[in-house]
């Protein structure tokens, strides 16, 4: 699926699915738009000078003017999604633009002071491309992990495609284990499938603090008489100690007892 490539595959990966899904004139446009964009990271290559931000924000680098307006050239193609929109294999336009967005990222050679001047200043969608390009820039936003404050400012919000997209390739190599528990608790409080989570399996394995966590988080749901999440019993059963010679059942409900109330 296109959301899956936009999140750390490959982009010559990520740019021939998009392109099966634009139309003739959205493709043209693409294919503009990332011209200009490795134009422009050739050219800051090549100049020594620095740039001069006070001058430059008047006027803004055509590819990110193309950046800004991804969201508006990028439309499935008749015969894709609107052939059948139910189907979860077919990219809504929100995901076409995210890719656009990501492919632009990555030819522009985004370093860290770009991807923070776009992510404080854009619109949550603009944000949540620049979240999904952070493993295709990691050579250019450097030192390691310096762009993991975008990464903690999108976890704090409760913008659901925000917080499913903070919490891709990018968080699973750089948040810490304390920030990273906490990061799966966020997707489960604001209901993001945990499918969403990069590496789940391998980080949760054997955590035994995690575990702690999701119990006390699903003995309060019970005790409040709500339900507990399948997503959170998935959760649970990947923090047992796995056993070599077998997959962990991660389909297995873990009995949760509420904790006693004064009445009891």
């Amino acid at each position: 699926m296109l959301t899956e490539l936009t999140n750390g595959a490959p982009p010559s990966a990520l740019q021939a699915a998009l392109e099966t899904q634009l139309s003739g004139a959205d493709r043209a446009w693409l294919h503009e738009a990332l011209a200009e964009a490795e134009a422009e990271a050739e050219a800051g290559a090549k100049s020594p000078e620095p740039v001069d931000r006070n001058r430059a924000q008047w006027s803004l680098p055509t590819w990110e003017i193309r950046f800004a307006e991804a969201g508006r050239h990028c439309h499935p193609a008749r015969g894709t999604a609107q052939a059948d929109p139910a189907t979860p294999a077919t990219p809504a336009a929100p995901d076409l633009a995210d890719a656009a967005r990501v492919l632009l990222l990555h030819a522009v050679r985004a370093d860290l002071d770009t991807t923070t001047r776009l992510y404080s200043h854009g619109t949550a969608a603009e944000r949540r491309a620049v979240l999904l390009a952070l493993p295709h820039l990691s050579a250019v936003t450097t030192p390691a992990g310096s762009a993991l404050p975008l990464v903690e400012d999108a976890l704090r919000t409760n913008d659901t495609r925000l917080v499913a997209a903070a919490v891709g390739p990018y968080a699973t190599e750089h948040l810490d284990q304390h920030a990273w528990r906490h990061a799966v608790l966020k997707c489960l409080f604001t209901g993001v499938p945990v499918d969403a989570i990069d590496g789940l399996s391998r980080r949760a394995r054997a955590d035994s603090e995690l575990a702690r966590m999701l119990r006390d988080y699903a003995a309060e749901r019970t005790a409040a008489g709500r339900p507990v999440l399948d997503d959170l019993h998935r959760v649970l059963a990947l923090t047992a100690r796995p056993d070599t010679t077998a997959r962990p059942d991660t389909t297995a409900r873990v009995e949760i007892t509420a904790a006693p109330t004064e009445e009891s």
